[in-house]
Formats: structure tokens, sequence, C-alpha cells
């Protein structure tokens, strides 16, 4: 396949995280690019678990990130050239009963994943995927772009944070152009196979699928919605410029829809209602959770000028596909991950995106 150049095929990658939801993806897209695969994780962190299902033809190591010898052993028994770094504690409200776990995980697994990438010598390029809570988040109208500055209210989004200064860090104190290390931000990431706890669209999937009414904690939260395709091609988008050894991409990037197209929490429940009319809901504001953040939005206009990166899909097909998916799946036992996939493509294709 010649998608991004052909600058996968062959190419031996590590993915951290690799049986999560986004991890898995990546993977499937990595195995498609004919990319010698290999993951490093914990066992799937689901039942059901997309990864699972998948039935990849990879290399798959069952590790922990905060196990520096077990990542060292599997970097130098591998030797990848780039290493997709998605691994982590990933739920902020379970980050709000268990601090020490997701800073531990989240700052020092990044720092345990950089040292084995800076001991193990066939590493050319490194993408540390942390998200659009990175920001110090003051509830403003207009997207946070990549030079504003950092923060974190919660436990998880400070881990975050914390993991952005780790890699600006090894990037001036040991990789240098050597190594070329970016970070990427991605807004809130929707799509079929996802089963974590905590998140609003597998939440309304799980109901939904045993006849149950989901209840909807923060109805006007304003996030930045996107099928977890978009993010992905963007990192295999900066990944194809480090690979190249294009030493001006090795900075931080946000990956979403245009700040306009965000939607609130309430719409994007009635817009999956719309198409599985079965799923039923009850909305109201809870008060006594913890903190999150009600207006969130990103702006990527330096992927969409530097990168030449742009996303497919509306928020409102990215709400489609992932609703047929689950459908397909509850209702008929199918996992229509590679067909999403093969369609995205197909639309990149036809919108003559960078990336074909």
């Amino acid at each position: 396949m010649s998608l991004f150049k052909g600058s996968y095929r062959g190419r031996r990658v590590i993915i951290t995280g690799h049986t999560g939801f986004k991890g898995s993806w990546l993977a499937l897209w990595l195995e498609k690019l004919d990319a010698e695969v290999i993951g490093f994780a914990l066992n799937p962190p689901t039942k059901p678990s997309h990864f699972e299902l998948l039935n990849l033809d990879i290399k798959s190591v069952r590790g922990d990130i905060r196990d520096q010898k077990a990542l060292l052993e599997t970097f130098r028994k591998y030797n990848p050239e780039i290493v997709f770094h998605l691994a982590a504690q990933p739920i902020v409200r379970y980050s709000y009963d268990n601090p020490a776990e997701t800073f531990e995980t989240n700052i020092m697994g990044t720092v345990n994943v950089f040292e084995a990438c800076r001991k193990t010598a066939s590493v050319r390029a490194i993408i540390n995927v942390t998200s659009d809570k990175v920001y110090e988040n003051k509830e403003w109208e207009w997207g946070y772009r990549e030079n504003d500055t950092l923060g974190g209210y919660d436990p998880y989004s400070c881990s975050k944070g914390c993991s952005e200064l780790v890699t600006s860090s090894y990037r001036n104190s040991f990789f240098n152009n050597k190594v070329l290390i970016a970070s990427a931000r991605a807004g809130n990431v929707i799509g079929g196979g996802d089963w974590a706890v905590d998140r609003l669209i597998p939440d309304i999937m799980k109901a939904v699928s045993k006849g149950k009414q989901v209840f909807i904690r923060n109805p006007k939260a304003i996030r930045p919605w996107q099928h977890v395709l978009e993010p992905l091609s963007g990192y295999l988008v900066l990944g194809q410029k480090l690979l190249e050894g294009k030493a001006g991409f090795a900075e931080s990037w946000n990956f979403g829809q245009s700040y306009l197209d965000s939607w609130r929490v309430e719409e994007i429940v009635k817009g999956a209602k719309a198409f599985w009319p079965d799923i039923k809901y009850t909305m109201h504001r809870n008060y006594k959770t913890p903190h999150e953040a009600g207006l969130l939005k990103l702006d990527c206009s330096k992927a969409y000028e530097k990168l030449h990166w742009m996303p497919l899909w509306t928020t409102e097909k990215s709400l489609q596909k992932t609703i047929n998916w689950y459908k397909e799946f509850y209702h008929k036992a199918d996992v229509t991950s590679t067909s999403d996939l093969d369609e995205y493509i197909a639309d990149a294709r036809a919108k003559k995106a960078v990336w074909v």
C-alpha cells in the first residue's frame, strides 16, 4: 500500500498500549501498511476487547510500562525504528481514586519508554500520544494552541501535562537530532470497540445493549469529538516526517476537528439516538461528581498548515460510523473495523489527503 509514501512498509514499529482502544486501531492500520508491528501492553483492559476481536497477526508482548527492565528487553529483542507510545492510565475519574497509580504510569511509565528508546540504537523516531487535557484549561471560547500553557486540574490531566514536559526534556537533553521525538494531543476520540468505563459512547452502548437507560451526568460539556481514525492518520503523517529525518517536525501537535465543529455532550447523545432509536437516556448535571472540564477546544491550525493534515469525517459522520459499528457487533456479532478503515482510506483518496 502506497499510503504515507510507503514509510511503514517493512518497518519495525513498537506500539505501547496496543491492547487498548486507540492502540488496537493503530495496530490494525500498521498491519495493513505492511509494518512489522510489535505491541507492548498489559492484558486487554475490557471484555469484550477490540484488540482480541481483531485477531491481528502481530507480535504481542504483555508487560507493564512501569517495568523498565521488561521494556528494555523487548526493545533490544525487536530493535524498533519508530515507537508510538500510547500506554497510559486514561480515565479522568479513575485518576481521582488512584492518583499515585496514574502519576506512576503516565509520568514514570513515559520515562521508562524513553529510557528504552535511548538505550536502543535502532530507534529513529518517537511519538508520545498525550491528550487535549494537557493545557491549563481556562474554559475560554477559542481553541488551545501548542504553545499555550500546560496545566492539569485532575491527576490524569496533570500527569499528561507532565508527560509533555518529560518529552521536551528528553528531546533537549538526550535525543537532540539523533532521535526525533514529537508529542500528539487529540480531542475526544470515538469509534467502534471502546468499552472503557466512564466514557460517554461506551456507557451509552453498554446500556442500550442491555436494554437499560444511561445516565448522562454532564450534558452541557463541550468537547472536540472525532473518529479514532482521524488522529491516527495524523500520528502516521507525523511519524512519516520523523522517519524522513525532518527535525522541524519534532514538536508538539494538536489533532482534531475544527473547534467550530465542537458538540455538547447532549448533542452527541441525541445524535446517537437518531442512529440507534433504542437508546434510552436521562440527562441531569451531577454536581457531586469530581471536577470535569465544561468547555475544551483545540486549535489544530498548526497541523493543518505545516503537516497539511486535515480531518476527513465530520462529527456527525464520525458518530454515525461509531454507532453503526456497535449495532453490527451487538446485532450480528460482526466487527466492521477493517471495512471502516477501508472506507476512511477511500474518502482520503477522494479528498486527496496528503498521506495518500
